[in-house]
């Protein structure tokens, strides 16, 4: 059915005008993926300013990307119904307001009101983004090249958080990383109300507020209780989070099966070509958010790297990603997109194999190289997924569709910190060996994290050595296994995902 409806879309070659209209959709993803990263960098100054409790600090954190996970399915299936052009602008204009109040936010009450005000804008964003890129690119080969483009800022964003974050912090007080969001969503606005063509879906059937409750039931209680787990253990709240995040999850899919205008079509879930893009959309970037994860402590803690270093020391990552733009179509026009997938994922696990390999290097130049494969494959991975999944339905669902690839993303990156993290943590404490008559509190610390033994220790102490030693084993033990699980999802990839050229090419 859905191929039938494929046929029916005109296809034509974009315009220039088409392309500068991408170029306002990649500066949204550029900027919610640096809003994502470059709030840690603020977190001693605001906690000087603000003084927020132990809780309040997390909820500051974590309370964007609970909002966010857990509104891109219903937003998504909200901007095929009301126009895509209409809630991106709107959602902007959103995100703008909560950016003034996180800037000038007087107490960490506030700050965390104004950081689940931008979860719920960005919601809008990341699926109005991705279907309206479907909508004015019909022609196969361009609409790769410009989910490649949308595939670059998300991760160049991400990796360049850090970098804006050090600058803006070393001239200027916190609120100052949340105010530039302001002048970017007013060109936003002005430039995409006039290059953004609108489009919806002309038919799309009744709401359904309980599939939209629903939704959010199976994915926030999900991040919350991987969150959770991973800062304090498992425990009983974590468990009955989980419990109601798959009962919901459960009910949500039974549900969109018996409706007429479901939110998800889960029987697209039956379509290799769809299922095993998001899968290893999924897989992609779970493994590259853990490695950012423990790749940035490691340059900071063991290499003492500043912020702002170690977040130029991530970019042969970046500038890989980016790359990227230029091979993604010729790559599925050469080998198809199973196999060209495969191939993104084979480089991503070498990547992590070499960085396993070389982490007790003293030159960073061996780390660079390993950082480059990395990028390629993870970026090469996320375009082929992301474009697999969008050009699986007609253009009318697309953004349905870009929630579902937007949520796996969202879940990717909370499990792979969290699971990766927690591997981490697992394998640093087994390596640690702490002679007798070490005082307790200074035990404590260097088995709880290296950051830990860092602010407990003087630099020059032998513990800190050991503890640093202890972690460069824990991180190669996380890269095998790492490149491990990317490897399987590259043979799961080949064979599942259909390697037909013409796929998706109607």
């Amino acid at each position: 059915m859905w191929n039938d409806q494929l046929r029916d879309v005109t296809t034509r070659r974009a315009t220039s005008r088409q392309w500068a209209a991408l170029g306002v959709l990649v500066l949204a993803v550029v900027l919610l993926a640096v809003d994502a990263t470059v709030l840690s960098l603020a977190v001693p100054a605001l906690s000087r300013d603000l003084g927020p409790s132990a809780t309040e600090l997390l909820w500051i954190g974590d309370v964007y990307s609970f909002a966010l996970a857990g509104l891109l399915v219903t937003m998504g299936t909200l901007a095929d119904r009301i126009g895509r052009k209409k809630l991106l602008l709107t959602g902007s204009a959103a995100f703008g307001a909560a950016s003034v109040l996180a800037a000038l936010a007087p107490n960490a009450g506030t700050l965390i009101a104004a950081r689940l005000l931008l979860g719920v804008a960005g919601a809008t964003l990341m699926p109005s983004t991705l279907s309206i890129i479907r909508n004015i690119f019909t022609d196969p080969r361009q609409r790769t090249s410009a989910i490649a483009v949308w595939s670059a800022g998300a991760g160049g964003g991400a990796a360049i958080g850090p970098l804006v974050g050090g600058v803006l912090l070393s001239h200027f007080w916190w609120g100052s990383v949340f105010l530039i969001n302001v002048p970017v969503m007013v060109v936003l606005i002005v430039a995409g109300f006039f290059l953004i063509p609108e489009s919806r879906d002309p038919a799309p059937g009744r709401f359904d507020l309980p599939s939209a409750l629903l939704s959010m039931l199976a994915i926030i209680p999900l991040v919350y209780a991987v969150k959770q787990t991973a800062t304090h253990g498992i425990g009983a709240v974590q468990v009955v989070a989980a419990v109601v995040a798959v009962v919901s999850g459960v009910v949500f899919v039974r549900r969109q099966s018996r409706l007429t205008a479901p939110l998800i079509d889960v029987t697209l879930f039956r379509r290799p070509a769809f299922s095993g893009a998001v899968t290893t959309n999924f897989i992609a970037i779970f493994a590259f958010s853990g490695l950012l994860f423990f790749f940035s402590q490691y340059l900071q803690l063991v290499r003492g790297y500043s912020p702002l270093r170690a977040g130029l020391g991530e970019l042969p990552a970046t500038i890989a990603s980016i790359v990227v733009v230029g091979i993604a179509s010729l790559a599925v026009s050469r080998y198809g997109r199973g196999r060209a997938l495969a191939a993104g994922l084979a480089l991503t696990s070498l990547g992590l194999a070499l960085l396993a390999l070389v982490a007790g290097a003293d030159n960073y130049g061996w780390l660079a190289l390993a950082l480059v494969p990395v990028g390629l494959g993870v970026g090469l991975a996320l375009t082929l997924t992301t474009d697999a999944v969008v050009s699986s339905v007609p253009s009318k669902r697309a953004g349905a569709a870009s929630a579902i690839s937007e949520t796996a993303y969202e879940l990717g990156v909370a499990l792979g910190i969290a699971l990766l993290g927690t591997m981490l943590t697992i394998v640093y404490r087994g390596n640690i060996v702490l002679p007798t008559g070490v005082p307790a509190d200074t035990e404590a610390a260097v088995r709880d994290s290296l950051a830990s033994a860092a602010a407990a220790l003087p630099p020059d102490s032998e513990l800190l050595v050991a503890a640093r030693e202890a972690f460069v084993h824990a991180m190669q033990a996380v890269s095998i296994a790492a490149a491990v699980i990317v490897v399987v999802s590259a043979v799961v990839a080949w064979r599942v995902v259909p390697s037909d050229r013409t796929e998706g090419r109607h």
